[in-house]
């Protein structure tokens, strides 16, 4: 946990990176104020790389959520209405990754550190993975069920596409290796990197293909909205990740 002044300026720039991004249109005004709340929590009880990572998904987030923007509007398949992300987007993205950084940051959860470090890459790396397979997913011209293999419409819940799988393991593999860059300028919590990689980018890929199948059978019938299915997705990834930790044998 960070001492009082590198706090009080983190929280500050964490601050003012969350309004750049409303003056930019990428957040509204309330998933802005939510954004700096969360990132201020995080690097306030986790550190400095736990932010960074973050913000790069969120950065990543928003140039994925603007391609081809101008076609996606033409589908009627955009986020918001310019590509800008809503409060309650933020706050599906941003809950388990909190409770992780919380959970670093006082040290008494009884699990290890580096365990507590995979599972946020992972957490982060479900949301690269989704989001990156929504966005570049939608602009494909085929797409099927998960479930069925039936053809459906791009943007369709529960629907996949060859496209849109690609960009999915993409989004994963990116988080995996942005983590092992940021921590290796700090004291990195793990030593494994192939077991980083492994670890991150199953639990993220996977994680992906759960909220499709969600989105399928519960969303569809109305008994999930899209932002608690994107929350019960990142859980999988996060429940994903510890097992393969338990599996492989720990993180170090």
């Amino acid at each position: 946990m960070l001492s009082l002044v590198p706090a009080a300026i983190s929280v500050a720039a964490t601050i003012l990176l969350s309004a750049g991004a409303v003056a930019a249109r990428a957040l509204t005004l309330r998933a802005g104020a939510a954004a700096a709340t969360i990132g201020s929590v995080i690097v306030v009880f986790a550190g400095y790389p736990f932010l960074a990572l973050l913000i790069l998904f969120v950065f990543g987030s928003v140039l994925a959520t603007r391609y081809q923007m101008e076609e996606k509007r033409r589908k009627n398949v955009q986020e918001g209405t310019a590509g800008e992300r809503g409060v309650a987007n933020v706050v599906a993205h941003s809950v388990v990754p909190v409770v992780i950084a919380v959970a670093i940051g006082w040290g008494s959860s009884g699990i290890p550190t580096a365990t507590l470090t995979l599972l946020y890459v992972s957490a982060l790396a479900f949301g690269a993975s989704d989001t990156f397979a929504s966005e570049f997913g939608v602009l494909s011209g085929r797409a099927r069920s998960i479930l069925s293999l039936r053809r459906v419409e791009p943007g369709t819940n529960g629907g996949v596409s060859v496209r849109g799988e690609e960009f999915a393991l993409v989004g994963a593999l990116i988080t995996a290796l942005l983590a092992l860059g940021l921590f290796a300028l700090f004291h990195p919590p793990f030593s494994s990197v192939p077991r980083l990689l492994v670890v991150v980018v199953v639990a993220g890929f996977l994680g992906c293909q759960v909220d499709s199948v969600l989105g399928e059978t519960l969303e569809n019938r109305g008994f999930l909205t899209k932002h608690t299915t994107n929350l019960f997705g990142m859980l999988s990834s996060v429940g994903l990740a510890a097992a393969l930790v338990a599996l492989l044998g720990g993180p170090g």
